[in-house]
């Protein structure tokens, strides 16, 4: 069995419906650039694991650019969104509906943090919905989860450290260790603001060196982990006394929310750190020091190889065997080794390899609760208001739509981020369960029947308008093909098109379609006729999206 198989049958949906299991064949290791033919599904492959829900058009025009383009156009930076707005606010007077209130003090009146949490929750998601075809949002929270925060109270706080994932997301992962040791709200998360010389506290410099840049290891003995040792953590944390932040929940409308340096709590000793850094001392250097430390421990080439493998699980697949780690890890972290830890090169390296193209590495990845909303929702050109109010309303219900699902943003489950990204074995099927599962089916429903009516507008799939874009509209068969390339990862077999055609024509010759679609398409204003088609499309796709493949990638 293979590993698309083996996660559609740990799954239990569609049993039955799957093509016959071939014997298993190794899978294509190497970064080697793809030199195969590049078809849609090539394009729809890549769009799915670099962007949220692309769109039959989107998969289109990839196919036309080709991959190198599509690639360019992928990696490019769209720039940080527009701020968070005041959408409904009229009792903040610091800020006028229209205006944002990211540089606005607080007063004292709880509604004005609630509805800048809400508006704050619902730019974050609104912010995926509008993406376009880039990288930049699947890699906001790719970092999110890396570089992990959580329940901070002030959404000013989160807004800046939201910032610093897009400054940094596709540039040098040095330079943003160094920008997020000092981010306000990290140094809240983990303590690193109460840490002086004559308490240095240590959860800072735990993260840093177990998850956000070298990684553990196997226990070699008490305290000595293969990278690094307590030893080292206690230094650390005396390297990175001093710093603290300013301008949480502040009424001053001269204060921003930023970091500084307080020498009278800075650790002025000599620091020397253990074998696994060569015995590396660090002088005191002020508020430069923490940057000093940084550059040391980024001359681990392990530093490489870690990051790299959370992205290889992020965007190819979790299991990393032997083969896998010499011949695409390996290499991939020279590529970011070679380039100065500069994020994009190694990644566009991954992106464009025969590897990432293998059939064995479609479909093999349970989707997480955003991409799975997003897949249905974009996927299917849902109609989003412009209307700011309505707009806000409906993504703030997406937002919450998250917290069943176990994906909330900016309240995670612990500072190693998502299980699902970590936990062995099961690592994506964690987003699969008893509990979630309902709701999932329930939000499939919700996209292809009635749409979602938010603050007076509906929010809802045009299927008629969906059906008219594909390039057969008249044929049942590739109906249901083109919509399998938006929706499921590997397309249709022949036994899915089968069963499929029950519910899109109730077991009826496909003529009766054919017969009806070109009625309809007569006479496009018969409600009869028109209520008849779109009802039957919208039975196929909650169909469809009830199958297995479609919670893949």
């Amino acid at each position: 069995m293979n590993r698309r198989h083996a996660l559609q049958s740990l799954m239990g949906l569609n049993k039955g419906l799957s093509e016959p299991v071939s014997a298993p064949r190794p899978i294509n290791v190497g970064l080697a650039p793809f030199t195969g033919p590049w078809t849609k599904e090539h394009a729809a492959h890549l769009l799915r694991r670099t962007m949220f829900g692309p769109n039959l058009e989107q998969i289109n025009q990839a196919v036309t650019d080709g991959l190198e383009m599509s690639l360019d156009k992928i990696l490019a930076d769209p720039g940080i969104p527009d701020p968070p707005l005041n959408i409904y606010m009229e009792e903040d007077p610091n800020v006028p509906i229209g205006s944002t209130w990211v540089d606005a003090p607080y007063i004292n009146n709880p509604d004005i943090l609630d509805y800048r949490e809400k508006t704050l929750a619902s730019w974050f998601i609104n912010a995926g919905a509008a993406e376009g075809v880039s990288v930049f949002q699947k890699l906001i929270v790719f970092w999110h989860n890396h570089f992990v925060i959580s329940e901070i109270a002030d959404p000013k706080f989160v807004y800046k450290y939201v910032r610093t994932l897009h400054e940094n997301a596709l540039g040098n992962f040095r330079e943003f260790t160094k920008a997020i040791t000092i981010d306000p709200a990290m140094l809240r998360y983990l303590n690193g603001n109460q840490s002086t010389k004559n308490a240095p506290n240590e959860n800072y410099a735990r993260e840093l060196l177990e998850l956000f840049t070298i990684g553990k290891g196997p226990l070699i003995a008490p305290g000595d982990y293969t990278n690094y040792t307590e030893y080292d953590i206690s230094e650390i944390a005396k390297i990175l006394t001093g710093w603290r932040d300013r301008g949480f929940y502040t009424t001053d409308p001269d204060q921003a929310v930023e970091s500084y340096f307080q020498a009278s709590r800075h650790d002025t000793s000599t620091k020397t750190l253990s074998s696994k850094f060569n015995n590396e001392s660090i002088s005191n250097a002020g508020a430069e020091e923490y940057s000093n430390l940084i550059d040391v421990i980024f001359e681990q080439e392990e530093v490489s190889k870690f990051i790299c493998r959370k992205l290889y699980r992020y965007f190819v697949y979790y299991v990393i065997n032997t083969d896998i780690e010499q011949n695409v890890i390996e290499p991939m972290a020279q590529i970011l080794r070679d380039n100065d830890y500069d994020i994009a090169p190694a990644l566009r390296a991954l992106l464009q390899s025969e590897h990432f193209f293998d059939d064995l590495n479609k479909g093999v990845m349970i989707k997480n609760p955003m991409d799975f909303i997003y897949s249905g929702m974009k996927g299917l050109k849902m109609n989003f208001s412009s209307n700011p109010f309505e707009r806000h309303s409906f993504m703030l219900l997406v937002g919450n739509a998250l917290t069943p699902l176990q994906m909330t943003p900016f309240s995670m489950p612990t500072v190693a981020g998502w299980p699902a990204y970590y936990q062995e074995p099961t690592y994506y099927r964690i987003w699969i369960n008893s509990v979630t599962l309902p709701y999932q089916q329930n939000i499939t429903d919700g996209i292809a029947w009635a749409g979602f009516n938010v603050a007076g507008f509906l929010n809802a799939i045009d299927p008629l308008a969906l059906v008219d874009e594909l390039p057969d509209p008249y044929d049942p068969n590739k109906v249901i093909e083109d919509l399998g390339l938006i929706l499921f990862p590997n397309g249709v077999t022949e036994n899915q098109v089968d069963f499929l055609k029950d519910a899109l024509i109730f077991g009826l010759p496909d003529f009766e379609w054919t017969t009806e679609y070109a009625n309809y398409i007569a006479d496009p204003d018969d409600e009869e006729l028109a209520n008849a088609v779109s009802t039957k499309i919208k039975n196929l796709l909650a169909t469809m999206m009830k199958l297995s493949e479609f919670y893949l990638s």
